[in-house]
């Protein structure tokens, strides 16, 4: 079999697997839609019917992007030790998830951030900081999972020369698939809610965790379970001896690349508890236990997953290569689909083709199930927060999920855009900022609210606008934006900030601005709402 053959085989292959998925989602999108009412708990929670099995899936099908999939084992193929600090991050986060937001969201929201902090202050103006906050972490999320989406398939299809000339002919492959993607993700949201996307986040869970561990078992098989072996031949190939296996590769240039390590790993660790799309997640089970049992489901499937993570970066540098790695995506996104090629029995083989499609197909699914779960979060921030607070009286819960339906379509058409607009950008640094921002505006409004007796509605308005505004400008501000060829806007030079990300900054600030605006402010917090919240967060007494 020649090399254009076994291209085309694999396109076929992918575009066939890609084809199936798509399909059995949009029956389960028909299924629901047929069966589910129009009310806002259906809509928002799915009827808060999920046992912690079924949520704790559909929670790691949320937050196992395809960013980890092919990412994380990218970064581990092309700088060792450091790149696995990634996974590391990743899973760290959970625990904080675990410990300090699963139960108490049950018990205290409804739907949205904006429930969790509106009951104990003045109701207007903190949904509508929390709906700003909520609405643009989501579309960080989607333009980063939309831009990689296009990126993926054009990698991992072909060029676009070879697509333009072969039997699945398209002018320009990533435009389609970001168009494609926005569009699926508002059929999803829009027709079938959070009870199609849940069922769409298991299913891609479980795609997801047979794929890695297929993978993995492989990688094993091929080093005879030796991972001592494994690891040698990864540092022999990558081409930095012993460097590989320590500490520094990636990070240790200079201060600002460590404080730019420890800057990511803030906002990946507190990041996750401010994710819109994961705190809405807790709402959908019956009760608190099942919430914190739900974490613990999640907490087991992404931490095997991340695992996995490592021996496939370790793997992909082993078999593959660092350098064939490099020449084939500079960023490593490729490593697993080039490790899935050589262990299936390299180009130009059946088995290589098969592998190498499904690892592309899985991936796929992996980006079309998280904007699902984020279109939802936002459409329900825009309709339960800020359309409801806005429009102040008169709003009835079946106007309000039309108002949610028609929000999917709006931030699905402007994710698009923006996605399009995007495509040169880094990906990964959408989803640092994405992340960031969550820590930086999200997190200590929660927590404060939460856990300070004190706390009141300028405290909660200071800690979501000081953490979000300067998130932003220092990210405008930095050498991702300006100031070096890899820059976004390569031909101009206003860095003012070092660093590539705001987190060792903007967290310490959001939290700073809400204490500060707290002790400032005019008003006293009500002692009786404090009680009430910290008893209901504590018992589920009245919970919704």
């Amino acid at each position: 079999m020649n090399g254009s053959t076994a291209t085309v085989q694999h396109q076929t292959l992918t575009l066939v697997l890609f084809g199936v998925f798509v399909a059995a989602t949009l029956a389960i999108t028909t299924w629901v839609s047929r069966r589910r009412r129009a009310s806002a708990v259906e809509f928002y929670a799915g009827g808060r019917l999920y046992s912690p099995m079924e949520n704790g899936f559909a929670l790691s099908g949320d937050y196992m992007s395809a960013a980890s999939f092919l990412g994380i084992s990218g970064l581990i193929a092309l700088y060792g030790y450091d790149g696995m600090l990634y996974s590391v991050g990743f899973l760290v986060a959970w625990l904080v998830v675990l410990l300090l937001v699963a139960e108490l969201v049950r018990n205290c929201g409804r739907f949205t951030l904006g429930d969790v902090v509106a009951a104990r202050m003045r109701e207007r103006p903190v949904r509508i900081a929390a709906g700003v906050s909520c609405v643009t972490v989501s579309l960080l999320y989607l333009v980063a999972q939309m831009v990689g989406a296009g990126s993926l398939v054009t990698v991992l299809l072909g060029d676009a020369r070879t697509l333009s000339s072969g039997p699945w002919a398209l002018a320009d492959p990533g435009t389609w698939t970001v168009v494609g993607v926005g569009a699926l993700m508002v059929v999803y949201v829009a027709f079938g809610g959070m009870r199609a996307t849940t069922w769409i986040q298991i299913v891609k869970a479980v795609l997801l965790m047979g794929g890695a561990v297929a993978l993995t078992v492989f990688v094993l098989v091929r080093f005879r379970g030796d991972l001592a072996a494994l690891l040698t031949t990864a540092s022999e190939r990558s081409g930095h001896g012993r460097d590989f296996l320590a500490p520094g590769l990636a990070y240790g240039e200079d201060w600002t690349a460590r404080l730019d390590f420890i800057s990511l790993g803030l906002a990946l660790v507190l990041g996750t508890a401010g994710l819109p799309h994961i705190l809405s997640r807790f709402c959908t089970v019956p009760t608190a236990r099942a919430a914190r049992r739900s974490a613990v489901w999640a907490i087991g499937l992404i931490g095997g997953f991340y695992l996995m993570t490592i021996v496939l970066g370790f793997g992909a540098a082993a078999v593959v290569g660092t350098d064939a790695v490099r020449a084939s995506s500079p960023a490593g996104n490729t490593a697993v689909p080039l490790l899935a090629l050589d262990l299936g029995g390299g180009a130009g083989t059946t088995g290589g083709a098969v592998l190498f499609a499904v690892v592309a197909a899985v991936a796929f699914a992996t980006i079309l199930a998280v904007v699902a779960g984020v279109t939802l979060a936002s459409s329900a921030s825009a309709a339960h927060d800020l359309y409801a607070s806005l429009r102040r009286r008169g709003t009835t819960q079946r106007g309000e999920v039309r108002v949610a339906r028609a929000s999917a379509v709006v931030i699905g058409a402007v994710a698009i855009g923006l996605g399009l607009l995007a495509r040169e950008m880094n990906v990964a640094f959408l989803v640092g900022l994405a992340f960031a921002v969550a820590a930086s505006a999200n997190l200590p409004v929660l927590l404060y609210a939460l856990f300070w007796r004190r706390f009141t509605t300028r405290g909660a308005l200071w800690a979501v606008y000081g953490g979000l505004v300067p998130a932003v400008v220092l990210v405008a501000l930095s050498p991702v934006v300006s100031g070096n060829p890899q820059s976004l806007v390569p031909g101009a030079d206003f860095a003012l900030f070092p660093l590539q990300n705001p987190g060792i900054v903007s967290v310490p600030l959001g939290f700073l601005a809400g204490w500060l605006g707290t002790v400032t402010s005019r008003e006293s917090a009500d002692p009786a709402t404090y009680a009430e919240t910290e008893v209901r967060a504590l018992t589920g007494a009245g919970a919704a």
